[in-house]
């Protein structure tokens, strides 16, 4: 393995899911031994098991804490390195697993969400996990792996309200902290799954108040844009960023009669050549295509000859000066037709194009197809 932090591979890292079942797990044991375990094994949902150490371990008055600090890994996630905590304590006879949201953790305030409103944002496969993790710990102490505990599992996370601000839980109306996720247990590097579920979450909270239009803009200054054109409420815009193939497949699947995409020229102009990850990490603008978008547009043979010799689809819109106009109509036009394709006959779909002033400079509308 190389030392080079540039060319080794970048590491996976647990879900706050799975953070929450050690900790869970382990204050369960304490509480039915007296005994913390420290590391803490717990199984994850597609094989496999984690085995983390505690960041705190406390027993007072019939209830038992324990916190684990999370590691995301390489991946750049909000809750990286943030302690999660599950206070484990008896719940009626009969009641099963009850979860409670502590500090830190929101609460879900809109339907649409996998959770019913009023509930801890404790999404359904944390909860999967950590109700198999304590029956695990019940099987191990009492010999009945099958025994359902009578329990209550508060999950808190210290600083998760001021966390959640750099989140969309607030779109999605989870008030108060953070949502705890995580389907297979493990963050992959850079995978963005957490934005892409939001994202989702976002289209179905949206549908579920009856919305039939949504805006999803590749950032702030494009949303700013669309919602002074519809007047758009903000649970009907999604900040889409570079995920727009993750909201245009999800709406396919979940549609909505009206959707408006924006952002800047250079992402759009991406998503025009075919792209569906807008990042560029992932994608480039082809500028010799672009430039040939030019000559119906009266541009001379000098203009287009320069516009393909540019570094950036930005060097191309100021080289045309007030062809710039027509230029961001054809990008929107050709992402219009993508993303239409994307999306099939049940949502009718626009582009418009924002320069860095939020001023609307190119627009393919719903009556352009």
């Amino acid at each position: 393995m190389t030392d080079d932090p540039d060319r080794r591979p970048l590491r996976s890292g647990w879900t706050t899911g799975t953070c929450a079942t050690a900790a869970a797990a382990s204050a369960y044991n304490a509480l039915l031994t007296g005994a913390f375990a420290d590391p803490v094994t717990v199984s994850l949902p597609r094989g496999g098991v984690a085995t983390l150490a505690l960041s705190r371990a406390e027993r007072c008055r019939g209830r038992a804490t324990a916190g684990v600090t999370k590691d995301a890994g390489d991946d750049p996630d909000v809750t990286d390195g943030a302690e999660i905590m599950a206070t484990v304590a008896p719940a009626a006879k009969g009641a099963g697993v009850v979860f409670r949201a502590g500090e830190g953790v929101g609460t879900v305030t809109r339907p649409g969400l996998p959770l019913a409103v009023g509930e801890p944002a404790i999404n359904p496969g944390p909860r999967a996990m950590i109700g198999a993790a304590l029956s695990a710990v019940a099987g191990g102490v009492c010999g009945d792996s099958d025994v359902v505990p009578d329990v209550a599992v508060t999950i808190a996370i210290p600083g998760g309200a001021r966390l959640a601000e750099k989140t969309m839980n607030g779109r999605l109306g989870i008030v108060g902290g953070l949502s705890v996720l995580g389907t297979t247990g493990i963050v992959v590097p850079f995978s963005c799954s957490a934005w892409i579920h939001s994202l989702h979450r976002g289209i179905d909270v949206a549908r579920a108040a009856g919305l039939s239009h949504l805006a999803a803009a590749t950032g702030s200054t494009s949303e700013a844009a669309v919602r002074r054109l519809y007047g758009l409420p903000e649970v009907a815009c999604l900040d889409m960023g570079d995920f727009v193939g993750g909201v245009l497949k999800y709406l396919r699947a979940h549609p909505v009669p009206r959707l408006t995409l924006a952002g800047g020229f250079a992402k759009l102009a991406k998503l025009a050549q075919g792209h569906l990850y807008l990042h560029s990490s992932r994608s480039q603008v082809d500028i010799a295509a672009l430039a040939s978008r030019l000559p119906p547009l009266g541009a001379d043979p000098a203009m287009v000859e320069a516009a393909g010799l540019a570094r950036t689809a930005a060097e191309v819109l100021a080289l045309v000066g007030d062809r710039g106009g027509a230029l961001a109509d054809a990008v929107a036009a050709d992402a219009r037709r993508v993303a239409a394709d994307r999306l099939g006959s049940g949502v009718a779909v626009e582009v418009v194009v924002c320069d860095r002033r939020g001023h609307v400079i190119g627009r393919a509308g719903f009556d352009d197809a």
